[in-house]
């Protein structure tokens, strides 16, 4: 997103739902947009639920990942009707409250006596509030996602490598625990031959167009300490964002990205890193929980020969924070419609069936059920992640700093250039400008 157009989206003002009468009307027809995705599919198994129920057809635009935030949000700029309801990325959750892009919802939510205590506290802040650290709901937590690793359970305890990796590391070939672990496990599969095929340690993000490299190094550096400001609120990023911590963070990532990846492996994401599993490729990956469910039952990869695990701390435990809120989109002319939906969703027994079916509920009645940590492989580790979770900025002009940290540590992880000090020393100058344009900090 160029720096004009950020202006441009910056000229609406916000939109609050003022009048909280009941929701009982419905619309004939709701368009949900949302990414293309498996957990998408889920939704629309769901939904029709709520179609039975109130006799509204549901309509789904899901667009894929690498184009979902410019379709989406130029269609939000251009004031189009395309959407009634979106479930958005969590750092839209900023420019899409105070460009009047969302409907404030903390008057329906009190009319309809729906709590946010009902929901994980991170995924409220997260998902639902801006500003941040304040009671301003503008989404209703819909899908939590953090990214973690799965690995191939099935090569990690063959007796022959189990005794190798002891003999060298002094402990058991397991899931590391650490970033100091993921590289020796990650160096210890690497150019190994495996049932006649070369295979190799971490499938990782490394992709410069969107989000992928900064979703991946940060899912080091938060655990290393990095992070964007010495307050919250103050934008003063020296000595946060450039700290010893951080500079260490991305230079663990680094390293990872040139002992232990796939030859080639210079701008991969989602998919590729998926594929590069399920190939048979990689003995370990990073990606999104939202994919783990589909994963499990890989008739490949799957079932017995997959195991899952947090991501490993280093200085701290912590995870990078994927997942969206769902919100009423301003421009509706099916409002009612669509804040019945929100009421719909909401409820315990709709989220459980979410879960069920493959999404990822954040409501406290799931997340605290005593089955719950028993009903997928993965479960346990989910609530541990989203327990650990730390996002990127969620500001109104997320998506220039967002493209400011692609560049500059995609220069630095796959091109080589410069220091990580470097790197993360010309991000604060980046973010810096931008936030002298927003009027953040002081010229």
């Amino acid at each position: 997103m160029s720096r004009a157009l950020k202006l441009t989206l910056g000229m609406t003002t916000a939109l609050s739902l003022t009048a909280a009468a009941s929701v009982s009307a419905k619309a004939d027809e709701l368009t949900l947009c949302w990414a293309a995705w498996d957990p998408a599919n889920a939704l629309v198994e769901l939904s029709k639920d709520f179609e039975a129920q109130t006799g509204t057809e549901m309509s789904f635009e899901f667009v894929p990942w690498p184009n979902f935030a410019d379709r989406i949000l130029n269609e939000l700029n251009a004031g189009g009707k395309l959407c009634d309801l979106l479930i958005g990325d969590s750092q839209w959750i900023g420019g899409s409250a105070e460009n009047g892009y969302y409907v404030k919802l903390n008057d329906f939510f009190e009319a309809e006596n729906i709590s946010m205590d009902d929901f994980a506290a991170a995924a409220v802040n997260a998902y639902s509030t801006w500003p941040k650290g304040t009671p301003n709901y503008w989404a209703l937590p819909a899908m939590g996602d953090a990214n973690g690793w799965f690995y191939r359970k099935d090569w990690f305890s063959r007796p022959e490598l189990q005794a190798e990796f002891k003999e060298k590391y002094g402990r058991d070939l397991a899931p590391p625990q650490t970033w100091d672990e993921m590289k020796e496990v990650g160096e210890f599969f690497q150019g190994r031959e495996i049932d006649g095929k070369t295979v190799y340690g971490a499938a990782i993000f490394t992709e410069r167009a969107s989000e992928g490299i900064t979703m991946g190094a940060t899912s080091a550096m938060y655990p290393y300490g990095f992070k964007y400001e010495n307050t919250p609120g103050s934008y003063d990023m020296e000595g946060a964002v450039n700290s010893p911590e951080a500079v260490a963070g991305l230079e663990a990532y680094k390293e990872l990205y040139k002992c232990c990846t796939p030859p080639g492996y210079t701008d991969s994401y989602m998919t590729e890193g998926l594929d590069a599993f399920k190939s048979g490729q990689v003995a370990m990956a990073m990606n999104w929980f939202a994919f783990f469910p589909g994963l499990a039952k890989d008739e490949n990869v799957g079932g017995d020969k997959i195991g899952f695990f947090v991501n490993p701390k280093q200085n701290i435990a912590a995870s990078t924070l994927g997942g969206q809120g769902i919100s009423v989109v301003a421009n509706t002319d099916n409002m009612d419609g669509a804040l019945a939906y929100i009421k719909w969703f909401s409820q315990p027994d709709v989220q459980k069936k979410w879960w069920d079916l493959g999404g990822y509920s954040v409501h406290n009645d799931v997340l605290n059920d005593p089955s719950f940590k028993d009903s997928q492989p993965f479960a346990a580790d989910f609530l541990v992640a989203m327990n650990q979770v730390q996002d990127f900025w969620q500001e109104p002009s997320y998506a220039i700093l967002l493209q400011d940290m692609q560049k500059r540590l995609h220069d630095y992880v796959v091109a080589d250039k410069g220091t990580a000090k470097e790197a993360l020393d010309q991000l604060i100058e980046d973010w810096t400008e931008t936030f002298e344009d927003d009027g953040k900090i002081n010229n």
